[in-house]
């Protein structure tokens, strides 16, 4: 299933949100061109540990993408960008609010000149409200949303989490807005700006937090079942020092957690309260007597809500998500290079790898309809390379 097959955008984003996004856009189908500044292009290129002499992130990001270099700054480049923007349906852009307009190349400017373009600009903090331009990273985006004040330990300063929520979910957003922007464009002929800020996105992963403190009854962080406040919702060690994850919310699956090990106990559990902390020390007791390998065999024997915690070296080698068929191999000339399948990404379907930077300027330019003497005008200006 690759529906965006008709679809292309100019993607001028860098780093992990917006690639992301535009890395979605492309399995789904979608002719993804990624513009990068002669300056250091996307230095997620450059940044540890490598694939194929480049960033192993970058690598898993850029799939399916053609790269070519512009410079924004040139007034050569503003103009041949200006002629490369009409021959697309979507622009992606990462700034903060008002670079583009300083450019002379602003979201009102180009949606006036291409009314059928949708823009899509992806940013931590939004195009409007007081902090429209700060600068930030996930973590930032977290804690301003809440979400992060909603994580324990409640006996110190939240955890940082190993992943980027925000970024991620930023990209994810994004491309759930473009693709309602297309549906209503064949409606309506128009295309449209779509304002995604990656704080805004992240709210939605806290709804049960949420819930409380909008209702008047906030939670003490760390406080809430879903947050550590319960013993049946928590993580674990084993006898053998691996972390184990026990998620047995529902009354059957803390019934049955609590037939397979002895423990007496009743819904009680459930609830939060100072009892859990008796309790947690219980069950931490009870996870303790038994190796990881141990817990994994109970797992299959009872229905309760138990994962061993895997690490990222362990992913490709699980059996279960080798049978998801998650992981797979680009060939290129720069030898293999592994790559992670999303969701949607289709199972039989050959992508190119991910592009050199600015391997395909020359066939960027020529496909939106320059001449070659006005592409090698382009280059000899320094504009492009």
């Amino acid at each position: 299933m690759r529906p965006l097959a008709d679809v292309r955008v100019l993607d001028l984003s860098r780093l992990l949100p917006g690639p992301f996004a535009t890395l979605v856009l492309a399995d789904l189908g979608a002719a993804v061109d990624k513009i990068e500044d002669p300056h250091g292009g996307d230095y997620l290129r450059v940044m540890p540990p490598q694939i194929a002499g480049e960033s192993a992130a970058f690598q898993l990001l850029n799939r399916g993408k053609r790269s070519g270099i512009l410079d924004l700054k040139k007034p050569e480049g503003r103009a041949a960008f200006l002629r490369l923007v009409g021959s697309y349906d979507i622009l992606f852009e990462q700034f903060r609010p008002g670079v583009l307009d300083r450019l002379g190349l602003g979201h009102a400017a180009l949606r006036a000149a291409h009314p059928r373009l949708i823009i899509c600009a992806l940013t931590g903090y939004g195009q409007t409200g007081p902090l429209a331009q700060r600068a930030g990273h996930d973590l930032n985006y977290l804690a301003r949303s809440g979400v992060l004040g909603a994580q324990g330990p409640s006996d110190r300063p939240p955890q940082v989490p190993g992943f980027q929520l925000a970024d991620v979910s930023g990209g994810m957003w994004s491309v759930i807005a473009i693709q309602a922007a297309l549906i209503e464009r064949a409606r309506t002929g128009q295309g449209t700006i779509i304002d995604i800020a990656m704080t805004d996105g992240v709210l939605g992963f806290a709804i049960t937090a949420m819930a409380g403190a909008l209702a008047g009854d906030p939670q003490s962080r760390g406080g809430e079942p879903l947050t550590g406040g319960i013993a049946p919702y928590n993580t674990y060690a084993s006898s053998d020092g691996h972390p184990i994850t026990l998620a047995a919310l529902e009354p059957k699956f803390w019934m049955s957690f609590c037939s397979g090990v002895g423990l007496q106990t009743g819904m009680e559990a459930l609830v939060p309260g100072s009892h859990q902390v008796e309790l947690r020390a219980r069950v931490t007791a009870i996870f303790a007597s038994k190796t990881r390998e141990e817990w994994i065999a109970f797992a299959e024997q009872h229905d309760c809500c138990i994962e061993a915690v895997l690490s990222p070296d362990e992913i490709t080698r699980d059996p279960h998500l080798a049978a998801r068929g998650l992981f797979f191999n680009l060939p290129s000339d720069r030898g293999d290079i592994p790559q992670i399948r999303l969701p949607v990404t289709p199972k039989d379907t050959t992508f190119t790898p991910p592009p050199r930077s600015g391997e395909h300027t020359r066939a960027i330019f020529a496909d939106a309809g320059m001449s070659d003497d006005e592409i090698d005008a382009l280059l000899k200006s320094g504009a492009a390379r």
